[in-house]
């Protein structure tokens, strides 16, 4: 039995899950984890304001000119490479964003199960990783904008596989980009309600305790949303001690 079809029965075999042991185990995770959570949520920042200023200073531009001339007259045509650029950050920002947190469920399951590793929040934004990043950034965000189309419900019963796929892909990370897809949503059916819970409850409690914190606190308690679905992955389907995931990609 190859690894595709060994996750799918283990998903199809999983036991019932506790919603209160899940998040009592994600509380107590969050507080080994809460310094790794904040370097990852500040590299992204760090990585991805440079774009952000490269969006917005044509617009801004654009704004003081058109404060003392008419700009209605400007040709359409030279807004498209800002929007072609647009397009390309948007590709870039769920590309870094989905590694980084795959990488994140890395560093989770080393302190969880006391794992000697380095915390490498770049892991799966290197070779051999980097394509199938890529790859499921896109399936996932074409998924999103599909089900987005169809209104709200599917949308919403999206959101669940679409979390768990990048916790499937952080520990199989060798199956193909349609299989850990296909993997999401089984796990994702199988534990729809559970999970969708354990996101709304931990990213409100995440925000109110950040909140309370000064606002500013909110960098801190940010990653504590990402861990309920690690445990809801390690209570469905555990981990195999004889795949190691934590070599360094050349």
């Amino acid at each position: 039995m190859n690894a595709f079809n060994s996750l799918l029965e283990k998903i199809e075999n999983s036991t019932t899950l506790d919603f209160g042991d899940i998040f009592s185990e994600s509380i107590e995770l969050f507080k080994k984890v809460w310094v790794q959570g904040l370097v990852m949520l500040l590299l992204m920042m760090v990585i991805l304001i440079p774009f952000y200023l490269m969006m917005y200073l044509p617009l801004t531009g654009m704004g003081i000119l058109d404060s003392y001339q008419d700009t209605s007259d400007i040709n359409p045509i030279l807004m498209i490479p800002f929007f072609i650029f647009i397009f390309i950050f948007s590709i870039v920002a769920m590309v870094i964003s989905f590694g980084m947190k795959a990488s994140f469920y890395r560093i989770c399951k080393h302190k969880d199960l006391n794992i000697a590793g380095s915390d490498d929040y770049f892991y799966f934004l290197k070779k051999p990783y980097l394509g199938k990043v890529i790859a499921l950034s896109l399936m996932t965000f074409g998924i999103s904008l599909v089900s987005m189309l169809l209104c709200v419900l599917p949308l919403i019963y999206a959101i669940v596989p679409i979390t768990l796929v990048n916790v499937i892909f952080a520990f199989n990370p060798d199956m193909s980009a349609s299989e850990i897809i296909k993997a999401g949503f089984k796990l994702g059916h199988k534990k729809w309600l559970l999970t969708f819970g354990l996101i709304v409850v931990s990213g409100i409690l995440a925000e109110l305790v950040g909140m309370l914190m000064c606002f500013v606190g909110i960098f801190v308690t940010v990653s504590f949303a990402y861990i309920p679905v690690y445990f809801v992955y390690k209570g469905a389907v555990g981990f195999n001690d004889s795949v190691e995931v934590d070599n360094v990609p050349n």
